[in-house]
């Protein structure tokens, strides 16, 4: 896989991500996926994702960086948005927030296999 390959499916997949298109979410994601060292399965990191665009309702990924050493993928990903109540354990309760996501895929057949992901809720307790 080259640089630019896998550069598009990561665009194609966060496009995804923002369309909330959770059944074309198996075209980018490996069925025993794990997240931040824990196999949670296609269906866990579904459930996930529907469990954050509930508690944000105007959630949309923002690709600040992205860097393609295959097979894996680092990204700096940006927010703007205003989750309903908690998040993180803290009460935000409808501000608006911004802060950002350093995130690391490794992919396995063009598929994510491994997600590490760390959110700067620093700048989230900053903020309120």
């Amino acid at each position: 896989m080259i640089k630019t390959d896998l550069s598009e499916i990561y665009r194609d997949y966060i496009a995804c991500l923002n369309r909330q298109d959770w059944p074309k979410l198996e075209q980018f994601v490996q069925d025993d996926v794990h997240y931040n060292g824990r196999r949670i399965g296609l269906s866990g990191y579904r459930e996930m994702l529907v469990r954050d665009f509930d508690e944000i309702p105007d959630l949309y990924f923002n690709i600040h960086l992205l860097i393609s050493d295959p097979p894996y993928i680092a990204s700096r990903l940006g927010f703007d948005c205003t989750p309903k109540g908690m998040f993180l354990g803290l009460d935000v309760n409808g501000k608006r927030v911004s802060f950002t996501e350093n995130v690391f895929y490794e992919f396995r057949s063009e598929k994510i296999d491994q997600v590490w992901s760390v959110i700067d809720k620093a700048a989230i307790e900053a903020q309120l």
